[in-house]
Order: structure tokens, then sequence, then C-alpha cells
């Protein structure tokens, strides 16, 4: 990866693990664009970073294809096309089960885990087919390997098409000389834990991943040469098992 030259675009990137990946993409000089739905929470925590030159924020909902849109005018006619997405909107809810999940809750989470990263996808790769390269990080779940009850079955259910979506296209892709790799994170600290049943201790949170945890293993997969591909990628907390 010649970093300079990048232009990476991080969907969810205001904060938790989209932002920790960003400003990792931005260290290693890359121009780095972030999407959310709140403009100035974006602004104020580029404000706030040793690489902010590096960083621009832009409005984002994944879900709404016409936000889509606008958001990759925007990082394409500030920056350039997209070298690399990095998929990391999403969201849960307190509500989980399936006795107590309503259907709009059920809806929004699918439309942003699920739909929300093939939007950006779909708006992403016509370029990157026509200049036979590029790179998707999708930032999916362990729940997206396995269904649990902490995730809860809308969340568990987005994740699982989370994980087809970057499979399948990863293979039809690869001819057009693009990598996608789905990442597979177990329990990070970020602000979705607030959205638990049961309120998260610090103690359990100094045990689990924290969003920079992930962001060089992403830097690790673009800085791979074109020909080497990670499909997929299992990183957890070395405290839980993985069974």
């Amino acid at each position: 990866m010649q970093e300079a030259s990048k232009v990476v675009a991080v969907t969810g990137g205001g904060s938790g693990i989209g932002w920790a990946i960003a400003q990792a993409f931005a260290a290693r000089g890359c121009q780095v664009a972030i999407g959310g739905r709140r403009e100035e929470r974006l602004r104020e925590s580029i404000a706030a970073s040793r690489w902010r030159d590096s960083l621009s924020a832009h409005r984002l909902d994944v879900a709404d294809r016409g936000s889509v849109d606008q958001f990759f005018d925007s990082v394409e006619g500030r920056l350039g096309e997209v070298d690399i997405l990095v998929n990391a909107a999403g969201i849960n809810v307190r509500q989980r089960m399936m006795a107590n999940t309503s259907a709009e809750d059920w809806d929004r989470i699918m439309a942003v885990n699920a739909t929300g990263a093939f939007n950006c996808m779909m708006r992403v790769l016509p370029g990157m087919r026509r200049r036979r390269d590029g790179l998707i990080v999708n930032i999916s779940s362990v729940s997206g390997k396995r269904a649990t009850p902490l995730g809860g079955v809308a969340y568990n259910a987005s994740k699982f098409a989370m994980t087809g979506l970057g499979i399948c296209a990863a293979n039809e892709e690869a001819a057009h000389g693009i990598r996608i790799t789905n990442v597979y994170p177990g329990e990070v600290d970020t602000p979705i834990l607030e959205q638990r049943p049961q309120e998260v201790d610090e103690a359990h949170r100094a045990r689990i991943l924290k969003p920079e945890d992930l962001a060089p293993l992403v830097v690790a997969i673009a800085e791979l040469p074109q020909r080497a591909h990670v499909p997929e990628i299992v990183i957890k907390p070395l405290s839980q098992p993985y069974a």
C-alpha cells in the first residue's frame, strides 16, 4: 500500500472501531473520510486528533441510499475515488430477544448492519472494477459466525447476512482485482455496549478488546500485496473462549 496515494472511507467513523481504524490509516498517510449520522460529532472527533489534517467529516446514514450517494459524491469531489472502504457502521438495541424484539427494531438493525454495508459496497465497486484494484473491509462480529443470546436475534441475523455478503462478493470480485475481507471481532469496548440489556461493569470492559486493537489488523490487511487475500479473520479477547 502506497499510503499517501490512498483514499479511505470509513462508515461509522465517529467513534469506536471505525474511529480507531480511521486514525490508523491517517497515521499511515492516507486521506480518510469518516461518515456518520451526526456530522458535528465527527468534526469534534477530528478536531481532537493529531491526524486532523488527513481526516474529513461527512454526514452519512448507510441505510439511506440517497445519503450514501451524497457521501461518496462528497468524498470523490474532495479526495478522489475511494481505494479502501471500511464498513464499520453498526447498531444494536436493548430489547433483543425474540420475545421482545420489535418489528421496527428488526428492520432498522437489518437496514444499518446488512443493507448499509451492501449500499456502500455497491457504490464503490464500479470504480474499483474499472481500476482493477480496491479493498473492502467489513467489520462484522463473532455474531456473524455463530448465533448467541449475547447479540440478540436481529443483530445475529444482520451479521450472518453481512458474512454471506462479504464472502459471496469477495469470490465474485476477485476476478476484478478487488479484495473483500470480513473481520469478526469478539467483545469490544465501544459505545454499543450501552445498549446491552445488563450494564457492563468496568472489570468486564478491562478484559475485552479495545477499538485500537482492531486498527493495526485492518491496516495490515490493506498493506498486503494485491495477490494476497484474507477472506475472513476472527479477533477476540484472550480471556474469552472461541467455542
